[in-house]
């Protein structure tokens, strides 16, 4: 893959493929572009043009004072003039909200739409959305006060970090992707290396409130493009109460549950998802 694109005014981004259609992907909290570089692999090979995007204040983007959705999608509408034709817009999780929001505004940028888990609803402060009393409060403040805790003066070694995010981030897998943004950087000091974040954590957490929300769409917005929405089958992101909404605002949706996966389900099933992403864009294609 080409090196991200770094200028203030852009998004960072790679792009893999130099022929036929455009696929662009978003991550959700806490992720950036590189975390689809399989699947971007896997789906130049159509032939395909695939571009990957950090979000404002993830990976390389430029970082702002605020979480916003709609002027995340103005970004991202932004990126997908300069490609210069209508693309399939993937992304997962807060992502695939952001990705919701352009497609109800601007949905002449778009020839189909992938929502990756999630639904265009306001969330509640549960992890989760079930009736058990027992479910723990969502884990993402816990999450960025761990990282924010980790002492990178002071730290040695990933597996040191590992070690101080192990308590409030028990799952190695979660771990491990929260990790992929942690990054050693060259520097003057004494090693000639130091690290930070390549996460605007603070503007972060003042933004997990405005995060849980979905913007109300502009009155009468409807995609009617082709949309398909992956959910894991042991997520509760997207429930059958959610359908109602869904169909509402895109009408032509296929929704498919993947066993065996949770609330990242590219990376917990990245077989069956990229699969089921490669015949939605070839079912696209074949459309004209």
């Amino acid at each position: 893959m080409a090196e991200p694109t770094r200028t203030p005014e852009r998004l960072a981004s790679q792009t893999v493929g130099e022929e036929g259609p455009r696929v662009v992907f978003v991550h959700g909290l806490f992720g950036q572009g590189r975390n689809w570089s399989t699947i971007a692999r896997s789906l130049a090979a159509g032939p395909r043009r695939v571009t990957t995007l950090d979000l404002p204040d993830h990976g390389a983007s430029p970082r702002t004072e605020r979480v916003d959705y709609l002027a995340m999608a103005e970004q991202l509408a932004d990126e997908l003039e300069l490609l210069g034709e209508p693309v399939v817009l993937v992304g997962h999780s807060m992502g695939g909200k952001v990705a919701m929001q352009l497609a109800l505004r601007r949905p002449e940028l778009l020839r189909a739409l992938v929502v990756v888990d999630i639904a265009p609803v306001e969330y509640p402060l549960t992890g989760g959305r079930t009736d058990d009393p027992d479910e723990e409060a969502s884990p993402f403040a816990a999450y960025i006060e761990a990282m924010r805790a980790v002492d990178l003066h002071a730290l040695g070694s990933r597996e040191e970090a590992h070690d101080a995010l192990r308590e409030a981030v028990p799952s190695d897998a979660v771990r491990g992707f929260l990790l992929q943004s942690l990054l050693r950087v060259p520097s003057p000091g004494e090693d000639g290396a130091r690290w930070r974040w390549a996460l605007n954590l603070p503007v972060l957490a003042d933004g997990l409130e405005v995060l849980r929300g979905f913007p109300d769409p502009p009155e009468g917005a409807v995609y009617p493009g082709p949309v398909l929405w992956v959910a894991g089958a042991r997520s509760t992101y997207v429930l059958d109460e959610d359908r109602p909404r869904m169909d509402a605002l895109f009408p032509a949706t296929q929704l498919l549950r993947v066993k065996d996966a949770g609330h990242w389900v590219h990376s917990e099933q990245t077989a069956v998802f990229t699969a089921a992403v490669e015949r939605f864009c070839t079912r696209v294609e074949a459309r004209g």
